[in-house]
C-alpha cells in the first residue's frame, strides 16, 4: 500500500506544500505567494490536495516547518526549517556539504553531515539585506519586475558597487545611481553582488565545503547564483525545486515518522 506524506513550509512571504509517495516520488506541489498570518497556508494545502487528486484521509502523516509552522492546525508535528532544509537538499543532492538558503526575510548557511543531518548553521534574521525582501525593495526602486532581475543583470557591461549592507542605505545608493543615469542593468548586477557578498560572508564564517547547494526562492535568480559562485569560489548547484526545499524536507521527515 502506497504511503503519502504532506510537507508544509510556511515562510514569511510564501507558503509551499509537497506531497511525496513512499518517501521518494513527488506526487504534487503548490506555492502561494503569501506566508504566515495570511490565507496562504490554507490555499497552498488546498492547492496541493487538488493537484494530487488525493483525499485528506489518504495522507498518512503531515509535518509543518518554516516561520509560521506553529500556526497550522491539524498537522501531526512541526520541525525546524533548518533540519528540513538540510533533509531536502540531501534528497536532491546526496553529496551536499553546504546549503545556502536565501528566503524572503532571512538567510542561512547550513553545514551538512553524512546522511543529510544538520551539523552546524549560521543565520541572518535581523536585517533584510541579503534576502528576498532586499531584492523586492530594489526591484521596486528600479521599477522592474522581480522576475526580470536575472535577465537584466546578464546584460550588464559594467560593474556598479553597491557597498551598503543595510537595505535603507542601499536603497539610497541605488537612487543616487539612477540620478546619475547609471544603466539599470549595471545597478542590478551590483545588487546581486551585494547579496552574494552579504550571504557569502555568512558562509565563510561557518566554512564552505563542496558540494554547495543553494535553496530558497532567490536560488531561482541565476544572477545571484553566479555572483555567489564568484564570491565564495565554489560551484553552486540549484534545483527547480529550490523554493520547495523546506516543504520537501518536511514531507521526507513525515515519511520517516509514518513508517517508524
Amino acid at each position: 500500500m502506497d504511503i503519502y506524506t504532506l510537507g508544509i513550509d510556511v515562510g514569511s512571504t510564501a507558503s509551499k506544500c509537497v506531497i511525496l509517495k513512499n518517501g521518494a516520488e513527488l506526487t504534487a506541489k503548490s506555492l502561494i505567494d503569501v506566508g504566515a498570518g495570511t490565507s496562504g497556508p490554507a490555499r497552498a494545502i488546498a492547492g496541493v490536495m487538488e493537484a494530487s487528486g488525493l483525499r485528506p484521509e489518504d495522507i498518512a502523516y503531515t509535518l509543518a516547518t518554516g516561520y509560521g509552522r506553529n500556526s497550522i492546525e491539524g498537522v501531526a508535528d512541526q520541525l525546524s526549517e533548518l533540519s528540513c532544509h538540510a533533509k531536502g537538499a540531501y534528497f536532491l543532492f546526496p553529496e551536499v556539504k553546504t546549503v545556502i538558503d536565501i528566503g524572503g526575510q532571512d538567510a542561512k548557511v547550513l553545514k551538512i553531515a553524512s546522511g543529510g543531518l544538520l551539523n552546524n548553521f549560521v543565520m541572518n534574521d535581523k536585517c533584510a539585506a541579503g534576502t528576498g525582501r532586499f531584492l523586492d525593495v530594489m526591484a521596486r526602486v528600479l521599477e522592474v519586475r522581480i522576475e526580470d532581475l536575472e535577465r537584466l543583470s546578464a546584460e550588464s557591461t559594467n560593474v556598479v558597487n553597491i557597498s551598503s549592507t543595510c537595505t535603507v542605505f542601499a536603497e539610497s545608493e541605488v537612487i543616487s545611481q539612477l540620478a546619475r543615469a547609471t544603466d539599470k542593468r549595471d545597478i542590478i548586477r551590483g545588487i546581486h553582488r551585494s547579496v552574494a557578498g552579504r550571504v557569502g560572508g555568512l558562509a565563510k564564517r561557518i566554512g564552505i565545503e563542496d558540494q554547495v547547494v543553494m535553496t530558497g526562492g532567490v536560488a531561482q535568480n541565476h544572477g545571484v547564483v553566479a555572483a555567489m559562485e564568484q564570491e565564495i569560489g565554489h560551484k553552486v548547484y540549484t534545483s527547480p525545486l529550490a523554493q520547495y526545499n523546506g516543504a520537501l524536507g518536511a514531507a521526507l521527515f513525515a515519511f520517516q515518522r509514518a513508517t517508524r
